[in-house]
Order: C-alpha cells, then structure tokens, then sequence
C-alpha cells in the first residue's frame, strides 16, 4: 500500500493549499504516507515533506532501527537521527528554513508545535488534516481489501458472542473474553469493547462495568480494533441475553433495523454523507423516537477508528467510491435500555460494499 506516489500526491495538494511542507509525527498521517508506525513519545519523531525538495525523515537514534525496517527509505526517503541531549529541531528548519506556511499533524503534541515554532520562526502553522484528509477518505482497492479482512475478523467475534453472554455474568467478564477473542481473530490489539446491558444500553459509549446481566436483558456490544496493517475494525450489535426481552425494547428494535438498512441502502456515488444521516433519522423520527437517536449516523474508517469522512447532518461532501465509514444509528431510553446496529461500508462504482456481514435482526442468546 506504500508507494511513493502517496508522497508525491501529498505534495501536490500541500502546495494546492499554499503550503511549503507538510510536518508529521508518530500517528496515522505518517503512517499514510509512510509506511512507520512510529512510537508517539517526548523526543521528535518527524517527516519533513517539502513541496519542492527530497523528504527527511528525523528519528531518536534509538529508533533509528525500527524506522528502517518500514518502507521509508525504500519510498525514497532520508532518515536523519538525533541522540538524547540535543535539540532536533534546528534539523527541521535545516530542511525547510525559510518557509512561509507549513501543515502539522493534527495531533502532535503540543511541546512539539512549540519546539517547531521557536525553530522556525515567521513560518506559519497551519493543520495538515485538512489536506490529507482528501487523500485519506478516499481508499484505494488494496485499502478496501483491508477493511473488509478487519471486517471479518470482527465478525468472527460476534459469532461467538453466545459462548460469552449469558444471565449471571458481569459486563466486565464478558468484556475480557470477547478482548481475549479479538486478538485471537489476528487484530494487533483491542481498540475497544462495549458491553452495556440493561439501562446501560442507553449509554452510547458505556465501555462496560460490574452490572450483573440478567435474563431478558438487552445488551449492546460494540468492538473493534486494529489488524497488524493499522486498518480498523468496528461493529455493533444488539443481543438479547437468556430470554424474551421487554416487549417495547422489541418493538423499536424493529425501527432500528429497518433505520439502518434503509441508510446502508442509500449508499451510492453522488449521494452526500448528510443525505445517508437523514434516511436513518427520518425512519427513527417517523416512528417517534428522534429524539432518541443521540448521535450521528456514522464516521470515516482507516488508520483510525474515527476519521473523514463523517455521516452527520451538514456533512454536504457526495460520496465517491472508495469512501469507507460506518452506518451505526442507534435508539437509547435512559433508564432502561438502548440498542444499536453498525457496519462498516464501502461505497463502489455503482453502490455499496459492506465490510461486515453478520446479520442485523434481534439475536436471542
């Protein structure tokens, strides 16, 4: 999936937006590019990309070793390391000195902006999210292929959710067996497990607790995580634990499902992310639980669990094929219980591809 062309397609939309370089530490940015899944830590970690210029990748010199056994240096990249006690940031400006307009990663941490800043000073700091996120959002076959194998691997998961949840257990003791199985299924490790039973259900992001689950209790587990390629897995569903469950619980779960077939559905080039938040809420709201459906329709899948582009009401960007995100609306009750149903999906040529294919009707344990 690394290939120099990722760099040069960086250049050409760093310098479409006015920048000189484009500068990322440890995260999912450089890993885009590069192929380094760098270690996020105090000392500086840095891909330098100039616009006009070769690209300089500055590494600890204790981690010099782990940057070059990634594909940096065979995309054509410099490797430049530093040793404890001295200052890297003068190595930054020694490659882009002079530059009027530079994009940061996102998420470098602040002593960093700091230490780039006092290193280069007049340059302009701006985010660099806003223009990779062009190329990020939009993920080529070898990307999808990966998506779908983490869709797999999560499903295999839920497959196995009736050896785990059952009357008398604790959220937390499932949780561990299901992290337990996430590893297993070859993810790299536990990005995250929600299993909120009962009134916890109407907590979207609950995580999971010492609530006893009880027969008849409806349960929503949410997993996911990273495979060893950094692609993400993410996927819910609702069970019902060793018995019927409440007959109004039963009732919106009905709405549910269809809510989130209809917006999966949808899916297709030309049709805006807002368009696929509506269809879900429209079906929600018309069956008078809108104000129950707490949180957008869904987020951008890759590198990150959460990333561009975003299923949310305002979201006007058209869908194109290659874009990748999940289709999770939900019904929450404080109280008393919640549910909720997700798939990652790929829009294609003509439509969608679902990442996931466990199916969404109402499991009974």
């Amino acid at each position: 999936m690394y290939t120099p062309d990722r760099l040069a397609t960086a250049r050409r939309v760093a310098a479409a937006a006015k920048l000189d370089a484009l500068l990322l530490t440890p995260g999912s940015d450089l890993r885009y590019l590069t192929g380094y899944d760098a270690h996020a830590a105090e000392r500086l970690t840095c891909l330098v990309l100039p616009v006009d210029g070769d690209p300089v990748l500055i590494v600890p010199r204790l981690e010099r070793p782990a940057a070059e056994a990634s594909p940096a240096e065979s995309l054509g990249i410099t490797l430049v390391d530093h040793s404890d006690g001295t200052d890297p940031y003068p190595l930054v400006a020694k490659v882009i000195g002079g530059a009027g307009a530079v994009g940061l990663a996102d998420r470098m941490w602040a002593a960093q902006v700091l230490g780039l800043r006092a290193a280069l000073p007049g340059t302009e700091q701006r985010l660099a999210g806003g223009v990779l996120k062009e190329l990020r959002m939009r993920k080529s076959p070898d990307e999808v292929a990966a998506l779908h194998a983490a869709g797999a691997a999560i499903d295999a998961v839920h497959a196995r959710m009736g050896e785990w949840l059952r009357p008398g257990r604790t959220e937390d003791e499932v949780a561990a067996d299901i992290g337990s199985a996430i590893r297993e299924a070859g993810h790299a490790a536990v990005g995250f497990v929600i299993v909120a039973s009962g009134e916890n259900g109407a907590s979207p992001h609950h995580g999971s607790g010492s609530r006893v689950i009880g027969a008849g209790d409806p349960v929503v587990v949410d997993i996911g995580g990273p495979m060893p390629d950094g692609y993400w897995s993410d996927c819910t569903r609702t069970y019902v634990a060793g018995g019927a469950p409440p007959a109004e619980f039963a009732a919106y779960y009905e709405v549910l499902y269809a809510a989130q077939r209809a917006a999966v559905a949808a899916v297709r080039p030309g049709v805006r992310c807002a368009e696929i938040d509506a269809v879900a809420r429209d079906v929600i709201a018309g069956a008078g639980f809108g104000d129950a459906f707490l949180h957008r329709t869904g987020h951008g899948i890759g590198l990150d669990g959460h990333e561009d582009p975003y299923i949310v009401a305002g979201n006007d960007i058209p869908l194109e094929p290659g874009m990748a995100f999940s289709v999770e609306p939900g019904i929450y009750h404080a109280g008393r219980h919640g549910a909720r149903i997700e798939d990652i999906v790929v829009c294609t040529d003509d439509g969608v591809s679902r990442c996931n294919t466990r199916p969404t009707e109402l499991v009974v344990l």
